[in-house]
């Protein structure tokens, strides 16, 4: 790597970390909350918007649903937030669902768990990020005319702070996360007490609008399966709740207690904002329709529909505007950060999954900063592709949204219920098994409610994009499946024992050679150093003037090598030399041949252009041939010792494969 690039990538990741720096690495509550529960918490700025937004359909009058339909989903909320304290208290190790539904409903489950959660991931950091824009984009009309490239480059920002590692994320994150927690919580305390102790009236921008209903959609079978389709959606609340139970591993110790009360400051907080600012909504008069163009009637002149938390906003500090700009940014950002909840499940879950083989083995491996970079630069990838697929279009990426996390919710919480169980048949304490029923029971309701809500988001939202979704965790399942059978099938051929180490019965030594200069002569003097049974030196004839030139200068510089001439027809190199290689196999298979190839080494990128190119294409042909061994034989360029070249190295340096004096002296 040039010093150009390692400046800049110092520049954006920092000076590496040793290895035993990891325990530092640990986060304290104080900071986990922001790392960890970003998404949870910032759900709450479009999860109650999506409630009103598909109940407008049915007309204003479906709205007296939005505080009962809330509260539906804060009882899940804190159903899942119960349920999770146990699961980190029983598999504190970081695997989370995945490990849960692994160990106790087996292999199938666990893999369906972890192609659910990593589909997950990459949808909160493509939804959060593309809802930010949104937000960003109802104040500043340059973000919203170039919304794709902004949610781009927010993502790419992000993935910087990632690559910094957990802690440096964690203390970024700390400030605007509780800005925004101050922002909301405020607002709602502020408003509350406008509204119960002052009884002052508090009025949306959009209180005044008409919203007309579409037809069919206010009775029957059409307006249950419209409140269960806002209900779906107001459950994107609840995303993000597994995160803390897959990065146990990083909270300081007592790990499985510091995780579970991050949990429970998790659950109430959401749970009150949730609540909140929908009963603010509805003192405010706010009105959201999910087809302004065609819903709103009698609308002001130059109307354009705000975000809910804007038009409360509007209206709790109708009397300190600088309070709305401080609260719409709050929430602009934490929207951004709250996909760094996924960066920091999806590198953990991808290393846990590729230390089961399930997932490439480098998405183990930590970088520069003990961060499992590799896991952090494919989450940025998908989530990217995904912004650009769907034009960073909120109401189109959240249809996919939810469904890959209630299926690991409701499996997770079969396999705690397995867990429970089995643990009863050991336990004989009755304090302890008293204690065993109460967890079995949390995780019990958890499992009706988080199942009960599965069905009714596949029912609501296969036709309207999550079936992409299901299908993306199929190929993830399929593609994972695959890894592990070729893991599988590459250990059992390392590992067998019928076949016998037979030595080879002689070594049958080539150098290849283009021309007689340094690196060839270097290539002839190492050959001859490891002493094979027979030497020569092949070159390709694809030019007879330059072949003439070549044994000319062979034969003048005397070498002790024969040198033969392979020809070439259609002046090919990689084809003739092979076909040569193979027909000395064929004549002793017993034997080894080893192919000593001279190679450049360069010290700029552009210089690969321009050399070696015949030696890759002839080593990967190779390396696919029986009892072949390919040895590169490298040649250092000035460019790549960077040699101060006022200080002229020796005549005969280690670069020298011959000394113009030894050529005559040290021959066979």
């Amino acid at each position: 790597m040039s010093k150009l690039a390692i400046a800049a990538k110092r520049l954006l990741v920092g000076r590496p970390f040793r290895s035993d720096r990891l325990p530092r690495t640990r986060l304290p509550k104080r900071l986990a909350l922001p790392v960890f529960a970003s998404d949870a918490m910032s759900s709450v700025a479009y999860a109650p918007e999506e409630i009103f937004l598909v109940l407008s359909v049915a007309g204003l009058s479906a709205y007296t649903l939005t505080p009962w339909i809330g509260a539906l989903v804060a009882l899940v909320m804190l159903t899942v937030v119960a349920s999770y304290r146990q699961n980190v208290r029983a598999y504190p190790s970081g695997g989370g669902d995945y490990e849960v539904a692994t160990v106790n409903l087996g292999r199938r489950a666990g893999l369906t768990v972890a192609s659910a959660l990593l589909v997950d991931y990459v949808l909160t950091v493509a939804v959060s990020i593309s809802s930010a824009a949104a937000t960003i984009g109802a104040v500043v009309p340059f973000v919203a005319s170039h919304r794709t490239a902004f949610a781009v480059m927010a993502i790419v920002v992000l993935t910087a702070i990632n690559l910094r590692g957990v802690r440096e994320s964690g203390g970024f994150m700390a400030i605007p996360t509780y800005a925004f927690l101050v922002g909301i919580l405020g607002m709602i305390g502020f408003g509350l007490f406008r509204a119960l102790v002052l009884d002052e009236t508090m009025r949306a921008e959009s209180a005044s609008v008409e919203i007309q209903a579409e037809p069919g959609q206010a009775a029957g079978l059409a307006f249950a399966f419209l409140v269960m389709r806002s209900f779906s959606q107001g459950a994107a609340a609840l995303t993000g709740v597994e995160a803390i139970s897959n990065g146990v591993p990083a909270f300081r110790k007592p790990k499985p207690r510091n995780a579970a009360n991050t949990l429970l400051m998790m659950g109430l907080i959401s749970v009150t904002m949730l609540m909140g600012l929908i009963f603010l909504a509805r003192i405010t008069g706010v009105r959201l329709a999910e087809n302004p163009a065609e819903q709103i009637v009698d609308a002001p002149p130059g109307y354009e529909q705000g975000t809910m938390v804007a038009q409360i906003a509007g209206a709790v500090f109708d009397v300190f505007p600088p309070a709305v700009y401080y609260v719409t940014i709050a929430t602009a950002v934490i929207l951004i950060l709250a996909a760094n909840t996924a960066y920091n499940g999806f590198p953990v879950l991808g290393s846990v999954l590729s230390q089961d083989r399930y997932l490439p083995r480098q998405f183990h491996t930590r970088g520069d900063r003990l961060a499992f970079s590799n896991g952090i630069v494919s989450l940025t990838i998908f989530a990217i592709l995904l912004v650009i697929a769907f034009r960073a279009q909120v109401t189109q990426l959240v249809q996919l949204y939810v469904v890959g996390v209630f299926v690991s919710f409701t499996l997770s919480q079969l396999g705690m219920l397995r867990h429970w169980n089995r643990h009863l048949r050991t336990v004989t304490d009755p304090p302890e098994r008293r204690r065993v029923r109460r967890s079995q029971a949390i995780n019990g309701f958890g499992l009706i409610m988080s199942g009960s809500v599965l069905v009714i988001v596949l029912l609501t939202k296969f036709l309207e994009g999550a079936w992409i979704a299901i299908a993306a965790m199929a190929a993830g399942y399929a593609l994972m499946t695959a890894i592990r059978r070729h893991y599988d099938r590459v250990s059992r051929e390392l590992h067998k024992r019928d076949i016998p180490a037979v030595l080879p019965s002689r070594n049958y030594a080539i150098v290849l050679v283009s021309q007689v200069h340094l690196p060839t002569l270097r290539a002839l003097a190492y050959a001859r150093a490891t002493r094979p049974d027979t030497l020569e030196a092949i070159t390709v004839n694809v030019d007879d003037e330059d072949t003439r030139a070549l044994r000319t200068a062979w034969e003048a510089e005397d070498l002790p090598v024969p040198l033969k001439v392979v020809e070439s027809p259609y002046r090919e190199i990689t084809r003739p030399v092979v076909e040569y290689v193979k027909r000395i196999r064929r004549e002793s298979p017993r034997d080894v041949v080893t192919v000593f190839i001279p190679e450049y080494v360069v010290g700029h990128w552009w210089e690969q252009l321009l050399h070696n190119q015949s030696a890759l294409r002839l080593k990967s042909r190779l390396l696919f041939e029986p009892g072949v061994m390919v040895t590169s034989v490298p040649w250092q360029l000035e460019s790549s010792t960077r040699v101060d070249l006022r200080t002229p190295a020796p005549r005969r340096s280690v670069r020298w494969g011959l000394s113009q004096d030894e050529k005559g002296n040290g021959r066979r």
